[in-house]
């Protein structure tokens, strides 16, 4: 057993102003006020995983923590704004809730699903001839068009500052998360010295999803005749059934994710968290020590629960 299969598996999210961590019975936010404090909501955290062991088995999880991880940030979301902006709590309901994952969804399906997928099928026009579902080709220039749209959707939110500071929080979990990891001291002395890239990270899943997506789509479709035709409804109807697929698809890269964390050193997960690991480049940039600060004072609640209730 590795050293990695005896740690608490914790993790995290920036939000504004501030830091998530999650373990598996923890969750814990701290966000830096306006006047330089920082406030903490520490919390027990029952997973649905937790409650129904059934869900915590390979290929089962990893759907299941992607929603945990879904709702849980939108919360920490909203408690970090009205912390950073110094307001009343006001818990977020689950009519509000929805209503905004639904619009996330939406905007990812247009943005991330049917454009560019729709786009590949009029790549054909350049090649003289149609492409469709069934050719490998359609998947590569579907998911090089993916790659594209994420790089430039990442790159142009950077340009705000208030998302810059989010990025470099991110940055500050990282930190954090791999001082907890190499078993060193949670301060800042040994934080500072550690890569604000982790295997584990969203970034990484989404790349690594983008990756699998394609092997998946490539093999599925010729093997469905009827969803390899050409026209804009047919088009529609082969994203929804991607968005289907994304299911399974997001199981096989939890468990990339999760082995390539446990296994760092190995050369295959190396090449398989790589692209992931280069992107974090935009998304995770190097905090100041004030914001490593808030990203420890979160991690060290989780972990105070944990060995509460052991």
């Amino acid at each position: 057993m590795s050293p990695q299969d005896s740690l608490l598996p914790v993790g995290g999210q920036a939000v504004l102003e501030g830091v998530m961590m999650r373990s598996p019975k923890a969750l814990a936010i701290a966000v830096r006020r306006p006047d330089g404090s920082i406030i903490l909501k520490d919390e027990p955290y029952a997973s649905l995983g937790e409650r129904y062991p059934l869900l915590k088995k390979p290929f089962l999880r990893g759907p299941v923590i992607l929603l945990e991880a879904l709702v849980t940030g939108l919360q920490a979301l909203t408690f970090s704004a009205q912390a950073a902006l110094d307001e009343q709590e006001e818990k977020l309901g689950w009519g509000s809730l929805l209503l905004t994952l639904g619009g996330a969804f939406l905007l990812a399906f247009v943005l991330f699903g049917f454009l560019p997928h729709w786009l590949s099928s009029l790549a054909g026009y350049v090649t003289g001839r149609p492409l469709t579902t069934a050719e490998f080709s359609f998947h590569l220039i579907d998911g090089f068009i993916k790659l594209i749209f994420i790089l430039l959707y990442i790159w142009a939110i950077s340009l705000f500052k208030e998302i810059r500071r989010v990025f470099q929080y991110h940055g500050a979990e990282h930190k954090s998360i791999c001082t907890y990891e190499a078993g060193e001291p949670l301060d800042l002395e040994h934080a500072r010295r550690h890569s604000t890239c982790h295997p584990r990270c969203g970034t990484s899943f989404i790349l690594v999803v983008l990756l699998v997506s394609l092997v998946v789509f490539s093999v599925f479709f010729p093997l469905v005749p009827p969803l390899t035709r050409t026209g804009f409804l047919n088009n529609v109807l082969q994203v929804l059934v991607k968005v289907v697929l994304m299911f399974p698809i997001a199981a096989i890269a939890y468990e990339i994710i999760r082995w390539g964390g446990r296994r760092p050193e190995s050369p295959l997960a190396k090449v398989l968290l790589w692209p992931g690991l280069f992107t974090q480049r935009l998304t995770a940039l190097e905090p100041d020590d004030s914001m490593l600060e808030v990203a420890l004072t979160a991690l060290k609640a989780v972990l105070a629960r944990e060995n509460q209730d052991t």
